[in-house]
């Protein structure tokens, strides 16, 4: 390895450690590939760019202060897709990817996926998933936020040209959204569910993604849930799939409030684990019938 990225590693990873970034080599070793602009291997680096310094102690400054690694990059991946990262916008995570694995064993039990609808999409992740993996299904993505409606299209854009797709900038409570979209196979959200009195850890959550985006609103972090839930009861066909990300303290909690609130809307009613065996999504199909 070139003594210069050999010393910077070590360095970064060094610095990231104090910093308590929870994964310091991995990091650091990311900002160096970007600062060395390359996409080799770091032990095949001969030689490095005159700003090589400056621009890995701007990246290395960046990440100490625990801005995300994603954002910092300006993009993140998401199963095959890469999708483009912005200030403001709530960041992807690896584990909302389960969701598009519960569409795919719906499709594989004989069930079309033609239209399906995902509810507070951000930055468009899981809409982008769903207009790369079932291309023919037109897709229709709701946001409220301006912001994220707009990185959403920008994101639909990049990485599904050529697929049916339409972001709606609207609340999920919007009740035009029912004409707006048509009769779904499919109902996906990845909503804020965070309790009120539930404040996150994690420093990258805490002082860079937006409060709109964790905060579910009430003491339970369920009413954006249950508008989801209900505007997912009106749009989905009978048989139609509902799938939704939540905390893991609250599969019961959101097993009852489609039971209880949403009497005979949905059927086969469950809880799926993340791949850490957390209660993550609730899953369910919706009935002929059901008040809502």
């Amino acid at each position: 390895m070139h003594p210069l990225v050999r010393d910077a590693l070590r360095e970064g990873t060094l610095r990231l450690t104090e910093a308590g970034v929870p994964s310091p080599a991995h990091d650091a070793r990311v900002l160096l590939v970007t600062a060395l602009e390359t996409s080799a291997p770091l032990v095949l680096v001969d030689e490095v760019p005159a700003s090589f310094r400056e621009t890995f102690a701007a990246l290395l400054e960046r990440r100490c202060a625990r801005e995300p690694l994603q954002q910092i990059l300006g993009e993140t991946g998401f199963r095959r897709l890469t999708l483009r990262v912005k200030p403001g916008v709530f960041i992807p995570r690896p584990e909302t990817e389960i969701a598009i694995d519960v569409v795919h064993e719906f499709a594989a039990g004989g069930e079309s996926v033609s239209v399906a609808a995902d509810l507070c999409t951000g930055s468009g992740t899981l809409a982008c998933a769903l207009a790369d993996e079932f291309p023919q299904a037109s897709i229709y993505a709701v946001e409220v936020a301006a912001d994220a409606a707009a990185l959403a299209r920008e994101n639909l854009e990049l990485t599904a040209p050529g697929r049916t797709w339409q972001v709606l900038q609207a609340d999920v409570s919007d009740p035009r959204l029912t004409s707006q979209i048509p009769t779904c196979d499919v109902v996906v959200a990845n909503p804020p569910y965070i309790p009120a009195g539930m404040v996150p850890r994690e420093e990258e959550v805490l002082r860079w993604d937006p409060e709109r985006a964790l905060y579910g609103g009430g003491e339970d972090g369920l009413d954006v849930p249950r508008e989801v839930a209900r505007l997912a009861a009106k749009l989905l066909r009978e048989g139609g799939l509902f799938v939704m990300e939540h905390a893991d303290v609250q599969g019961a909690a959101t097993q009852a409030m489609l039971r209880e609130e949403m009497p005979g809307a949905f059927t086969d009613v469950k809880t799926r684990l993340d791949l850490a065996g957390r209660e993550r999504f609730l899953v369910a199909r919706r009935t002929a019938n059901g008040q809502f």
